[in-house]
C-alpha cells in the first residue's frame, strides 16, 4: 500500500510509506495473515471462513490510479460449508480518509468481477477489514459506506433490496398505450421480434398521432425496427404506418421510398450476380459437351461401334452420324 503525501498533494509522485512497506510484508504471509484474521474478524464472520484454505491472492485487482493508496492484500478461502468462495481484503491506512468506506466497497466490487473473470458462476462473499494506525484517535469516520449518502435510510432500502426492474414482456399492451411519451418506443420494443407487425399497426398509428414526437424520435424508432425487426416486409409495415399518421406522413413515406430504391438496387445486383452464376453454369457445361464430342470422334476414328460409344459418352446415335459426315 501507498498513501498520499499530505505535504505533497500536487505532486505526481507518490512514494510508499514505512507503514505500508512493513504491514505488506506481515500481511502477505499467510501465517500472519491467519492470526490477524483470527483476532479481527468479527465472531458470526468467521463461523462463516474455514480458516485453513487460506490463500493468498496474486496480481492486484484494484484500478491503476488509486492502486498507491491500498495495500492490495487479498486472500481467498472456502466457507465452512465447503460450497462457496469468501474473500478476505485487508486495507492498512495511517491517515483517515472520508470516503474509505466507499473505496472499500469498490475494491470488494472488484474482487467479486475478478473471481466471476475466473469462471465461477456465482458472487463470492468479499469481507473487507480496514486497519488503521494513524495519529488521530479514535477513527474520525464511518466504516458503514450507507453512512455517506446523505440520506442512509434511504440508501439502505435501496441497496438492500431489489432493484426496480421494468419487464417489458409482461407489461399489458393496454397498458403500454398508457406510458405517455415512452409509449411507441416500448410498444415497438416488445414486439420486435414479431415477423407479422399487422396487429400493431393501429396501436403504434394511435400512439404516433396522440402523443408528443420529435421527427429525430420518430426517424430513430423506425431505423430501429429496420435494423433490428424480423417483420418480412418493412416497406409496406412503413407506408401503412404513412397513411394512418398524416403529421408523419412526409417523414415515414420518404424512408418507405428509400427503402424501395434499396430493393430495386438490391434485386438489380442479385439479377447481375445470378445471369453471372448462370453464365458460368452454362460455360462449364459447354465445356463438358466440347470434351465428349471430341472423345467420340477419336473412338469413331478407331473404329469401336456406336453402341460402345454411346454407352460410354451419352451421345445419341443421331450425334454420331453427324460427325461421321
Amino acid at each position: 500500500m501507498f498513501e498520499r503525501n499530505a505535504q505533497a498533494k500536487n505532486s505526481k509522485r507518490i512514494t510508499p510509506t514505512p507503514h505500508d512497506l512493513v504491514f505488506k510484508q506481515f500481511l502477505t504471509h499467510p501465517e500472519s495473515a491467519r492470526d490477524f484474521i483470527q483476532l479481527h474478524l468479527p465472531a458470526d464472520l468467521q463461523a462463516h471462513c474455514d480458516l485453513s484454505t487460506l490463500k493468498l491472492e496474486s496480481g492486484s485487482f484494484v484500478e491503476e490510479r488509486l492502486r498507491p493508496y491500498f495495500s492490495d492484500v487479498l486472500y481467498s478461502l472456502q466457507a465452512v460449508s465447503g460450497d462457496a468462495y469468501v474473500y478476505v481484503l485487508i486495507e492498512h491506512q495511517s491517515t483517515p480518509d472520508k470516503h474509505m468506506a466507499f473505496r472499500l466497497i469498490r475494491y470488494a466490487v472488484a474482487a467479486m468481477q475478478r473471481h466471476l473473470d475466473a469462471g465461477h458462476k456465482e458472487l463470492p462473499l468479499v469481507i473487507p477489514i480496514l486497519f488503521y494506525t494513524g495519529r488521530q484517535s479514535p477513527y474520525p469516520y464511518s466504516v458503514r459506506w450507507l453512512d455517506e449518502f446523505t440520506d442512509p435510510v434511504m440508501a439502505e432500502k435501496l441497496y438492500s433490496n431489489a432493484f426496480p426492474l421494468v419487464d417489458v414482456t409482461v407489461i399489458s399492451d393496454d397498458d403500454i398505450m398508457k406510458h405517455r411519451r415512452m409509449a411507441a418506443l416500448t410498444l415497438l420494443q416488445k414486439h420486435i421480434h414479431q415477423r407479422d407487425l399487422a396487429d400493431l399497426l393501429d396501436r403504434l398509428a394511435t400512439l404516433l398521432m396522440t402523443e408528443h414526437m420529435t421527427g429525430q424520435q420518430l426517424v430513430s424508432l423506425i431505423n430501429y425496427l429496420l435494423q433490428t425487426g424480423e417483420t418480412s416486409n418493412a416497406e409496406a409495415f412503413v407506408r401503412q404506418l404513412a397513411q394512418r399518421v398524416p403529421q408523419h406522413e412526409d417523414d415515414l413515406m420518404t424512408i418507405a421510398q428509400q427503402l424501395e430504391q434499396k430493393g430495386i438496387e438490391k434485386g438489380i445486383e442479385q439479377g447481375i450476380e445470378k445471369g453471372i452464376q448462370l453464365g458460368r453454369q452454362a460455360g462449364r457445361s459447354e465445356g463438358v459437351r466440347e470434351a465428349t464430342i471430341k472423345i467420340a470422334r477419336n473412338m469413331l476414328q478407331n473404329g469401336i461401334d456406336h453402341q460402345t460409344i454411346i454407352k460410354m459418352t451419352g451421345l445419341s446415335a443421331e450425334e454420331l452420324a453427324q460427325m461421321q459426315h
